[in-house]
């Protein structure tokens, strides 16, 4: 399965629910989408079924941006975790993409 992302809200907060394995190749899709709405904005992250660095590294910038991550699973925290914030090579992904803090501006 690829990736899918639907779309709720309740009027104030938008919940992006990704289902799906998300890989590398996906992340313009899903940063065009982000981009759409305005925080508060919810990244559901419940149906995910694997993730690649270059993902991890996406997320780790969403939650530097104030973008809440719902119901990640651990190994996909743990990867934050290993990755971290602010590290030279965690920046930009496997071809050469920013995805640091900041993108969202």
């Amino acid at each position: 399965m690829t990736m899918k992302i639907e779309t709720a809200t309740d009027g104030q907060t938008v919940v992006l629910r990704l289902v799906g394995s998300i890989e590398s190749m996906y992340l313009d899709e899903l940063q065009a989408e982000v981009r759409r709405y305005r925080l508060p904005l919810v990244l559901d992250l419940d149906q995910v079924t694997l993730v690649d660095v270059g993902v991890v590294r996406f997320l780790i910038a969403c939650e530097a941006e104030g973008i809440e991550l719902l119901r990640c699973a651990p190994y996909i925290r743990s990867g934050c975790v290993r990755t971290g914030v602010g590290r030279s090579d965690a920046n930009n992904d496997h071809d050469g993409r920013a995805y640091a803090a900041g993108w969202l501006r």
